[in-house]
């Protein structure tokens, strides 16, 4: 947890993939911690083609099938399927806006949204721009993307900087 608060976490990311990894990671996280999810980060990368949206969107009966058999990631139905339906959902925004990162940070005016916490406990769990991310995306079919799930996404890519102040990575992203 450490290296991850350390080295990524709250830093802005532009790839699209990586915008992919962390809406299928964030989604199966729901209603887990962020400490099993990231346990099993490698094997999410295996099962799910190294998140690669273009390869998860055709996964059919068998490989969801074989995703529920898969010790390596959370077994769960509704995930698996929301994971390759929000693959689908994802490539149609990439077609709409050139990419899918073009498209979500919209959400922030296109810059990172710099809070100044100056406790934990000071952090929401949701906020307008994720209520209007989620509404969105539930629109455009994606599944597993409430306002809570749509912040922590916004957190951990670095659309919002909710370091506390505090904290030495405050200032570096």
């Amino acid at each position: 947890m450490r290296a991850y608060h350390d080295e990524e976490w709250g830093v802005p990311i532009h790839s699209d993939r990586r915008h992919f990894e962390f809406l299928l990671l964030e989604g199966a996280q729901a209603g887990l911690s962020w400490k099993t999810i990231l346990r099993k980060r490698a094997g999410y990368r295996e099962a799910f083609a190294d998140f690669d949206p273009a390869v998860v969107a055709h996964f059919g009966d068998a490989e969801k099938d074989a995703l529920l058999q898969n010790p390596g990631i959370v077994r769960n139905r509704l995930k698996i399927r929301s994971a390759v339906g929000n693959a689908q959902a994802f490539l149609e925004i990439q077609r709409e806006y050139g990419s899918f990162d073009a498209y979500i940070w919209r959400f922030t005016g296109g810059q990172t949204i710099r809070n100044d916490w100056r406790v934990l406990t000071d952090l929401p769990a949701e906020t307008d721009e994720s209520g209007a991310m989620s509404r969105d995306l539930k629109k455009r079919g994606f599944r597993f993307v409430g306002p809570t799930i749509c912040y922590a996404y916004m957190q951990a890519t670095g659309m919002v900087n909710d370091h506390s102040v505090d904290c030495f990575r405050y200032f570096e992203v």
